[in-house]
């Protein structure tokens, strides 16, 4: 069987952690009797650069031809003088549009290895496994009127937070769905005591609610919510939210786990889902083989588990990632008193030289 993979390395360590993710998936393909074909397209500033374009007419066409989408990460200060349009970002915000990625799911569970590579005492984050669903195609990053105006003391700059009923159903519907399969109980994020976007998305998601009596929901603000993440994160198993709120508190449950370098996400909607790390291109530290390359390679776990449901070979990867932090090896971000250092390259040979034992 031959699937096909858009590899979008993007900017920064995006370039030196996507070989490693590309290295377990070759394995896996290999152990499954799977044909991976790998095509590799620019996005972010390595296509301004190339093109003028941090979205080519090329790679969407790849990406939407395709049967799923890596993507490493993109942006960087080089870029930041560009108007908005012209950004990197507006790469990934062009993918999710005309890919109908609407709902992001970013798991957040602590490795126990690295109880003691989080910030938080061990007591609190021992044991914690929480999946932020977050919407990822309305909001305020894609409402209208948006922009920046003169006016007669200086400028005006304005963004508008505008949910729909479809929206909000659809979103809630992935978060009850996927708590059916975990512990059974959903947080619903919002700020419905002074935005009337949030009364209708808590109006909304009650009504879905109403086809999963199995489910239990509860409501929280979004204030009080990143409260109780640093507080008490047991609490919660599926956190449904806005594409805003989601994309602060999902920053804030990864930090949970010792480092955002080491979480994966998938972002599903329509036929293609794309799979990235939910890090940005750090690029204090790309070209210098100092990049966590576990959120990238985990993020291939994630997409053959949603794109293609296989969970076996997903697991081994998981299983990977797990002995050789248990052996001791850390990249820079995850070290700690009796660990081993190691760069990127070096990270991923140990995970990859874990796999090969998993599958011979």
């Amino acid at each position: 069987m031959s699937t096909r993979i858009a590899v979008l390395p993007g900017d920064g360590i995006g370039s030196e952690i996507m070989p490693q993710a590309v290295r377990v998936l070759e394995i896996i393909g290999q152990a499954c009797g799977r044909t991976f074909e790998l095509t590799s397209a620019q996005v972010g500033g390595a296509a301004i650069d190339a093109t003028g374009f941090p979205l080519p007419v090329e790679t969407l066409d790849l990406a939407k031809s395709s049967d799923a989408v890596l993507l490493g990460a993109v942006g960087g200060p080089k870029w930041e003088g560009l108007e908005y349009e012209r950004r990197p970002e507006r790469a990934l915000l062009g993918l999710r549009e005309q890919l109908g990625l609407f709902a992001n799911l970013r798991p957040a569970k602590i490795h126990a290895p690295l109880i003691g590579a989080s910030s938080l005492k061990p007591e609190i984050i021992d044991g914690i496994d929480v999946l932020v669903v977050r919407e990822l195609t309305g909001g305020i990053y894609f409402g209208t009127p948006k922009g920046i105006e003169k006016t007669s003391t200086g400028f005006r700059g304005f963004n508008t937070e505008v949910y729909t009923t479809e929206e909000i159903r659809r979103i809630a519907k992935v978060a009850f769905e996927a708590a059916k399969k975990r512990r059974g109980l959903v947080h619903s994020i919002d700020k419905a005591n002074v935005l009337e976007s949030s009364e209708l998305w808590r109006r909304e998601v009650i009504k879905v609610h109403e086809n999963f009596s199995d489910v239990e929901l509860r409501h929280m603000y979004v204030d009080n919510c990143a409260m109780q993440l640093v507080r008490y994160p047991k609490q919660f198993d599926v956190i449904v939210t806005t594409n805003l709120f989601g994309d602060i508190l999902s920053d804030e449950a990864a930090m949970l786990t010792g480092s955002i370098g080491m979480l994966p996400s998938a972002s599903m909607g329509a036929t293609v889902g794309m799979f990235e790390p939910i890090h940005g291109s750090a690029p204090d530290i790309a070209g210098k083989n100092m990049a966590n390359p576990i959120g990238m390679i985990a993020s291939v776990a994630m997409m053959l588990t949603y794109a293609w449901n296989l969970s076996e070979e997903a697991q081994l990867i998981d299983t990977a990632i797990e002995k050789t932090l248990e052996e001791g090896f850390r990249t820079k971000d995850i070290e700690g008193p009796g660990t081993t250092l190691l760069g990127t390259q070096e990270m991923g040979d140990q995970i990859v030289k874990q796999l090969k034992a998993l599958v011979a």
